[in-house]
């Protein structure tokens, strides 16, 4: 095995900028300077090539071993590069894996392309390494050990009452009155900023009365409690905030622009209006613009939604987030960054309405309804018997503690059990919102269909030759091209395990197809216009054959031997899916796209979905406003997409819904993400929502009706504060056991995410 040595330093931008050339032979220019400059001033990193196949690479890179910092940056900025599917760094063997997408690079562009992001790593302040993780700063709203106070309280109380040591009750008291702190000022803010007297308010007077009375184990019990309701319930909560959805970590770290005559790579951030970009194959477009020269093939899906990539030229516009498939195009930028027609998306997002991701809303209005009333009623018994331990009976057995531990429980509980069947839900109101849903709107490309051209059929023009001389013949003139439909039709005929003859001189035209010796014969395979151009005879094809864009043509010999239709075809559990949806959970259903109106209606009717339900040509702006407009007519609404193009209308729905191998975007603004990227999990997802709805009420009967009868008791005849610590208590665990039963269930698919 030989391994490539490589020293980054100022001198890689002479090899790096000699590996970038482009088929024509075009070497980016070698006049920049500037980068010159900076790259000297970065330390020097060294790497191996261990090993490479197309695809995947693998690299030693010293530096990881004793640079923790580096690893974590570097890391970090192949994960944002739109060429890279996975990363794996193991810093103690200093070993670096990169797999990324051979359709879309050659592998001595990704080396040189890898090469560039070491140095950007190098400098540690292109990457901002500040921004807080979720965790951390989930952590930071609630620094109080709460639950380490109210334990040990429980402790001293244990200690001095039951097993009788010699506590001081100075000791045990002040332990309970610093356990007290959280709920003190809960209640103080209820009454200060809310103007009521709330869920903590009661439980204060109930603890402080217990405490007076010397019955120290009641208020400690109830502490404990109170802080494990608190803390299930803030792990219900969303465990991320959405990350700062900036336009410009979506795309490369680096652009080729000219200036002056000059081509120059510099950091995406600095692209100016005015500038001219330069967009090479494999590469993300990274602003808005017109082209100026030169034509490409352009797959825009993630952006608009159109499934078949476009062939745009010279005059054409084109948009940020969109990729070059073949073809390089020099671009004039008009807008930049989040000023383009994608960061106009995020923004839309960022001004989307913000819900409170707690469950707490549920528990705590059912809670609160009876904070008045029990106040009421303890006042009452006091005044009637003088007697505060059947007040504070009385007090004790609110109903609230139970209801909000029980309630947190059961969601945290479907949470935990979601995700074990491959559901990410991120919060107990998606959950909620989830088990209401009566709306759900579809994106197609990439929810409904593959989001991937498919070959659907093959058919012999020629009598003497059969459809499968005719995919063989288009698959050897295809070979090894990146256009969508050329992979399609490779993996078709690999899957009908036909044999592809070599080819040998072959020549490509961008937009119109390719012309190929093949066994001592010139095949054509391309368009209609393109089979025209080569003299080829296309009268026998009838309208709607000419018609169709869905086709492409094989000619030989001088004659059409055959045409082969593709599509980007619905996914394999749609129907099922959406038939279910209609008529077992009774659920509206609507699709928007931003396809053709009759590629729209076409893919509705297959799936069943009424046409008054089917919403075309939808810009991401387009998509927020109906899911909007549907949300006021008083339904609730799920949105499923998984593109930078329906992150808008998954920031207005009620709950949104993705994919995992979703845009990075639609991912983080998504309340449900489908980890295994199956519709099906959709159904399941709604279903365990609903069960929790119904196991919460189940829980909320647990908790009310002991509670009310003990209260009763304590009122007529009276009743132990302890006892009733202990009805009270009881029925709370009891309760939250019941809201643990998801979590008992063994998980029905552990499959991995799959591949689209």
């Amino acid at each position: 095995m030989t391994q490539v040595t490589v020293q980054i330093a100022s001198p890689l931008v002479e090899t790096f900028e000699e590996t970038v050339e482009e088929q024509n032979g075009e070497v980016p220019g070698r006049q920049d300077e500037g980068i010159l400059e900076v790259v000297a001033k970065i330390p020097k990193v060294s790497f191996s090539v261990i090993h490479s196949i197309r695809g995947r690479v693998r690299l030693r890179v010293p530096r990881l071993r004793y640079d923790a910092d580096y690893a974590e940056v570097l890391q970090r900025l192949l994960k944002s590069d739109p060429l890279v599917i996975s990363v794996r760094v193991k810093s103690a063997a200093a070993s670096l894996v990169v797999i990324y997408k051979s359709s879309a690079v050659t592998d001595t562009k990704m080396r040189s392309r890898l090469s560039c992001l070491m140095l950007a790593a190098s400098e540690a302040g292109m990457v901002n390494t500040d921004s807080p993780q979720p965790s951390t700063a989930l952590a930071k709203t609630d620094s109080w050990p709460g639950m380490q106070f109210s334990v040990a309280a429980t402790g001293l109380a244990v200690l001095g009452g039951p097993l009788g040591l010699p506590i001081p009750p100075m000791m045990v008291v002040g332990s309970i009155a610093i356990a007290t702190f959280p709920v003190f000022q809960r209640a103080l803010s209820g009454i200060t900023t809310q103007g009521k007297l709330n869920i903590d308010f009661l439980d204060l007077i109930a603890i402080a009365i217990t405490t007076f009375q010397g019955r120290f184990l009641t208020p400690a019990l109830m502490l404990s409690l109170i802080e494990i309701g608190e803390n299930i319930r803030d792990r219900t909560a969303r465990s991320s905030q959405i990350q700062t959805l900036d336009l410009l970590n979506s795309l490369g770290q680096f652009v080729w622009v000219e200036r002056e005559g000059e081509k120059l790579q510099i950091p995406t951030q600095d692209v100016q209006p005015g500038d001219i970009v330069i967009v090479y194959p494999g590469e993300q477009v990274p602003i808005d613009g017109k082209i100026i020269r030169g034509k490409a093939l352009f797959d825009e899906q993630k952006l608009t939604g159109e499934s078949i990539p476009v062939l745009k030229s010279q005059g054409q516009a084109v948009f940020a987030s969109t990729l070059v498939r073949e073809g390089r195009v020099y671009i004039l930028a008009e807008r930049v960054g989040n000023h383009t027609r994608a960061g106009q998306s995020i923004k839309l997002i960022q001004a989307a309405p913000v819900h409170d991701t707690r469950m707490e809303n549920q528990a705590i209005k059912i809670a609160e309804q009876a904070v008045m009333p029990t106040l009421l009623l303890g006042g009452a018994v006091f005044a009637a018997t003088r007697n505060p331990a059947r007040v504070a009976s009385v007090l004790t057995l609110d109903l609230c503690t139970g209801i909000r531990v029980s309630i947190p429980t059961s969601v945290l509980a479907a949470l935990s059990y979601a995700a074990r069947q491959g559901i990410l839900i991120r919060s107990g109101r998606a959950l909620e919102q989830l088990a209401a849903v009566d709306t759900i709107v579809f994106d197609k490309t990439g929810t409904l269909t593959k989001g991937e051209v498919t070959v659907i059929d093959v058919e012999s023009r020629n009598p003497d030759v059969s459809n499968l001389r005719v995919l063989a013949l288009a698959a050897a003139a295809e070979q090894r091209l990146t256009h969508p439909v050329a992979e399609a039709i490779i993996r078709y005929a690999q899957a009908q395990e036909v044999e592809i003859p070599s080819r040998s001189q072959w020549n490509y035209e961008l937009g119109l197809g390719v012309k190929a010796e093949i066994d001592g014969e010139i095949v054509y395979v391309g368009s209609d216009r393109f089979l025209r151009q080569q003299g080829i005879n296309m009268e026998s094809l009838n309208e709607q054959q000419k018609s169709a864009n869905s086709v492409i043509y094989v000619a030989s010999s001088g004659q059409l031997q055959g045409i082969i239709q593709y599509s980007d075809v619905l996914r394999p559990e749609s129907r099922d899916v959406i038939n279910s949806l209609l008529t077992v959970e009774g659920v509206e259903v609507h699709m928007l796209t931003g396809d053709n109106r009759e590629t729209a209606h076409t893919v509705a009717g297959d799936l069943g979905i009424s046409p008054t339900h089917t919403h075309a040509e939808a810009f991401p702006e387009e998509k927020a406003a109906i899911v909007s407009q549907l949300h006021k007519q008083g339904k609730t609404v799920a949105f499923v997409g998984d593109g930078i193009n329906d992150s808008p209308a998954l920031a207005y729905a009620d709950v949104s819904v993705s994919f995992g191998d979703g845009s990075e975007i639609a991912r983080e603004t998504a309340d449900v993400v489908l980890m295994q990227n199956d519709l099906h999990s959709l159904l399941q997802a709604i279903a365990i929502a609903r069960h929790t709805k119904q196991l919460i009420q189940q829980n909320t009967n647990i908790v009310v009706m002991p509670n009310l009868a003990a209260m009763a008791i304590a009122v007529l005849f009276g009743l132990n504060p302890l006892a009733a610590t202990v009805i009270n208590n009881g029925s709370t665990i009891i309760a939250g056991v019941n809201g643990l039963r998801p979590m008992l269930k063994p998980a029905t698919n552990q499959s991995l995410p799959s591949e689209r």
